[in-house]
């Protein structure tokens, strides 16, 4: 795909894919809600696929990739027939597809809007893959194609459908008193030999680093769980310790002050042990989340001195699914009801400017930049 774009030929000697390994049969009877699926990287293939099968109103019906062999092999596998594969190339036929309501884009983060264009004018609602798209000026074009089109836009925020998440958020609401600080940390390892990392290595597909990758996590999870927006943002990009990392940002770190006097500090990074965790501190108690935005496992506790409890979902069950499940029933639900959605463009569009905020800050000898804009949330 890259290279049809235009983008240099990733190094050889890249290792295959993993194909599913379905947990039930999927869903079948009466007309559900159909989505298309472009790009049939790892998360496509072992998450969002899969999740299908645990769907209420949702059904995978057609299936786009640079490779139509991939496609042909996972359409038999979930029973999608020839004619509702297609390729980047003839991505705009999906237009005259029945069976498609909706198309799910994971690409890499700077193909988004492109795509997100095409689907609104072949007449489809779009999920869109977090972040959203490298530039807020994209943002608003994916925004505007949406309105323009009648058609509903959704990010795909999966943390915002999870039942751990949402009950940290209750406790944040209610049972820590008033919040002072919280600390984000997400970080991987990267192996320059897994097609995954590829595309998150070259700016040009990508548009940033950790940041961008592994730090929307801890951004958009700092505004949920704080209830509100900062109002000034503080970045520093540390040295990368390896030449893969010479375009993209290895490793940041942040600080992001709010009205309430609520601070953030944050860090992402490519290059440390797999970690996902989130530490909110209040007046009257705080809250731990490790894992805070796995695909599994999640946890939350609720700390006050000489006293935790602990919320959780098992491991490599069919409820660890339900945030993915639960993320592609929405849409179907919102637009059979027009009722609305709980991760907007606007919303993801908020992100990229604080991303981007950051990025000025880390560019401009760390120095802090305002983000006080006023409520995103009045312009929708």
């Amino acid at each position: 795909m890259a290279q049809s774009l235009g983008f240099p030929a990733p190094p050889a000697g890249l290792g295959k894919r993993p194909y599913p390994n379905l947990l039930r049969p999927m869903n079948d009877g009466p007309r559900k809600f159909g989505y298309a699926i472009v790009g049939l990287g790892k998360y496509a293939v072992n998450q969002i696929l899969p999740a299908f099968a645990e769907c209420e109103y949702a059904k995978v019906t057609a299936l786009v990739s640079g490779d139509i062999n991939k496609a042909r092999r996972l359409g038999k596998h979930y029973g999608i027939e020839e004619s509702h594969l297609y390729t980047y190339d003839n991505f705009d036929k999906i237009a005259q597809d029945p069976e498609v309501d909706a198309v799910y884009i994971i690409l890499p983060n700077s193909l988004h809007a492109d795509f997100t264009e095409r689907s609104f004018r072949a007449g489809k609602h779009v999920l869109c893959e977090k972040p959203m798209a490298v530039t807020v000026e994209e943002c608003q074009r994916m925004i505007a194609a949406g309105k323009k089109a009648g058609k509903k836009l959704m990010i795909g925020y999966r943390c915002h459908f999870d039942p751990v998440t949402h009950k940290a958020i209750e406790l944040a609401r209610t049972s820590i008193g008033k919040p002072q600080i919280i600390t984000t940390d997400n970080g991987d390892n990267t192996d320059p030999t897994d097609p995954t990392y590829q595309w998150r290595l070259t700016r040009s597909l990508s548009g940033g680093g950790a940041l961008m990758d592994l730090g929307i996590y801890g951004v958009n999870g700092s505004r949920y769980m704080l209830n509100e927006d900062p109002i000034e943002v503080q970045a520093t990009i540390m040295p990368p310790s390896d030449p893969m990392f010479r375009e993209i940002d290895e490793t940041i770190v942040w600080i992001m002050k709010y009205r309430s006097g609520a601070v953030a500090h944050g860090s992402a990074s490519f290059n440390v042990n797999a970690m996902s965790r989130f530490n909110l501190q209040g007046t009257d108690a705080s809250l731990r989340m490790d894992p805070a935005t796995s695909y599994w496992c999640n946890s939350v506790s609720h700390c006050t001195t000489g006293d935790t409890h602990t919320w959780s979902t098992p491991m490599f069950t069919i409820p660890a699914l339900n945030q993915f499940s639960a993320q592609l029933d929405h849409l179907a639900i919102s637009v059979a009801n027009n009722t609305p959605l709980a991760a907007t463009g606007e919303e993801g569009m908020q992100d990229v400017r604080l991303i981007q905020a950051m990025y000025q800050s880390a560019h401009s000898g760390s120095r802090p930049v305002s983000t006080d804009w006023g409520d995103w949330r009045k312009t929708i």
